[in-house]
C-alpha cells in the first residue's frame, strides 16, 4: 500500500467515526453528509488547532507556479467540484452558488502589497474557497449550529437541514466563501450527480472538502481533478510527513487576510 493510500485511508478513518461523509447517509438523505454528526451534538467550536482526538487536521496547498498560464487547469478544478456536488449554474453574479471559483490577486489578497506586485501575479486569477479555519467566525455567528467545526478533521461542516437561512454565517466569513440559495438549486443542475444530495431554497451552502469523499479514501474532487499538475496539494497538517506539510515545512506561503485571527487552513505558493 503506497503512501498516499495510507494517508486518505487514515482520513477516511477520521470521517467515518465523526459520523460524516459516509456514502448510506449521503445517498438516503438530503442533508449534508455532516449531518448525523451535527445530530449527534458535534460541538460548534472545537479546540482542534493542534489536532482532534486522532491528530488530524486536514488542510490544502495550492501551488500557483503550477497553474500560471494555465487558466484551463483551475478552470478544471471548478467544473469537478461543481458537477460533483449538484452546484446550481446561476448566471446572475448576486445569486450564484460558488464553492471555488477564480479570483484576481487584488482581491483575493487585500492585505498583501499591490504596489509593483508581480505580473505573473497580475496576469493570472487565483483559486479561493472556504478556508476552513481554526477560529471560524462563520461558526460563531450561527444560532443553530447549521455550521460547525468537526473536530476530528477540522473541516467546517454543514448541516443543511438545521440551516434557517439567516446568513449571518455569509455577513460572518470574511472571505465571501458563502453563498445562499435564492432559488430551488435543483431547476439549474446541468447533470445530476445522484451520489451527492441537492440543496434547497434558503439555505447556505459552501466547500466542505469533500468530506464524503475523504470517507470512502478519496481525494477532494478540485485536488484529483488537477492531480497530474500537483498544484493542489491535500492532507494532515499535523502529520510532518505528509506531503502538504513537508512542502509547507520548506516553501514560504501566504494565507487570505492572516492578520483577522482565523487561521485559515487553506495556503497559496506565490
Amino acid at each position: 500500500m503506497d503512501n498516499n493510500r495510507r494517508k486518505f485511508l487514515k482520513m477516511a478513518g477520521a470521517t467515518a467515526l465523526a459520523g460524516i461523509g459516509a456514502p448510506a447517509v449521503v445517498k438516503l438523505t438530503s442533508t449534508s453528509a455532516h449531518a448525523s454528526s451535527a445530530a449527534h451534538g458535534a460541538p460548534a467550536v472545537a479546540a482542534h488547532a493542534e489536532g482532534g482526538s486522532d491528530g488530524i487536521r486536514l488542510g490544502l496547498l495550492i501551488d500557483m507556479r503550477k497553474l500560471y498560464g494555465k487558466p484551463e487547469l483551475i478552470e478544471k478544478a471548478v467544473n469537478a467540484c461543481n458537477s460533483h456536488h449538484n452546484i446550481p449554474k446561476i448566471e446572475s453574479k448576486k445569486s450564484e452558488i460558488k464553492w471555488i471559483w477564480p479570483m484576481p490577486f487584488p482581491n483575493a489578497f487585500p492585505e498583501h502589497s499591490h504596489y509593483h506586485y508581480p505580473k505573473q501575479a497580475q496576469d493570472n486569477k487565483f483559486p479561493v474557497l472556504c478556508n476552513h479555519c481554526d477560529n471560524p467566525p462563520c461558526v460563531r455567528v450561527c444560532p443553530t449550529q447549521a455550521t460547525f467545526v468537526e473536530k476530528e478533521t477540522g473541516i467546517v461542516a454543514m448541516d443543511y437541514h438545521r440551516c434557517i437561512g439567516c446568513r449571518f454565517c455569509m455577513v460572518g466569513c470574511p472571505y465571501g466563501a458563502r453563498s445562499f440559495n435564492w432559488f430551488d438549486p435543483r431547476e439549474h443542475i446541468e447533470k445530476y450527480n445522484p451520489e451527492f444530495p441537492t440543496r434547497m431554497r434558503g439555505v447556505v451552502e459552501k466547500c466542505t472538502f469533500c468530506d464524503e469523499r475523504l470517507a470512502r479514501g478519496l481525494e477532494p474532487a478540485c485536488v484529483e481533478a488537477v492531480k497530474e499538475s500537483g498544484a493542489f496539494v491535500f492532507g494532515d497538517l499535523n502529520d510532518p510527513n505528509s506531503e502538504i506539510r513537508q512542502i509547507l515545512d520548506k516553501e514560504p506561503t501566504i494565507q487570505r487576510k492572516p492578520a483577522l485571527g482565523t487561521k485559515p487552513s487553506v495556503f497559496y505558493i506565490v
